[in-house]
């Protein structure tokens, strides 16, 4: 039997594995689970993915199921309420961020049908850039696309996007798919 070979960040940690095999780097068109991403990515600022990774159904109760007309609506009372929720981490500015930031994802459907036209608009001819990625130390932390992108939202208001924060939500939603060529998930 040959042995299945994945990229090397996501560890043995079945929790980590699943998401790797699953999720990341498959193209994400749904705005739903585009504005889940930008919640997670924004918690994640300076921690580690797999601290939101296993906290991501504390989010999804917190956050009223990702429902981004929800979370916008979402008052001092609530940003109390989630200040208090073990489920989440804990931090003012990033739980005010996301409120902020459910109500111009929300300006930005209403100006471009969906959050997801925005995003994929992005792409070169909106579709996902598949990397040559022998190493792990071949993946950017950055790239001029997700310059562009932080720039634009950050512009629109956004907090807890910076190209960073832009390029790891692009891996995420599969805008980028940077998995080793030989991952056992890499495609085209």
């Amino acid at each position: 039997m040959t042995e299945q070979i994945r990229c090397g960040w996501c560890g043995t940690d079945p929790l980590y594995v699943k998401y790797h095999d699953e999720e990341w780097g498959k193209p994400v068109y749904d705005d739903q689970i585009l504005f889940e991403f930008l919640i997670l990515e924004g918690a994640q600022a300076g921690l580690s993915w797999i601290t939101i990774l296993k906290r991501r159904d504390g989010y999804r109760n917190a956050f009223a199921g990702f429902d981004v007309a929800k979370v916008a609506a979402f008052t001092e009372a609530d940003e109390d309420r989630l200040m208090n929720d073990p489920g989440i981490i804990r931090n003012k500015l990033k739980v005010k961020a996301a409120i902020n930031n459910a109500k111009l994802f929300m300006a930005i459907q209403d100006e471009f049908g969906s959050f997801s036209d925005y995003m994929w608009g992005f792409a070169p001819n909106k579709k996902p850039i598949v990397n040559k990625v022998r190493t792990l130390g071949d993946v950017p932390a950055r790239t001029e696309l997700s310059d562009a992108i932080s720039k634009d939202m950050k512009k629109r208001g956004f907090k807890f996007f910076g190209t960073t924060i832009c390029y790891a939500h692009m891996q995420a939603t599969g805008m980028v798919n940077d998995h080793l060529d030989n991952c056992i998930c890499k495609q085209g």
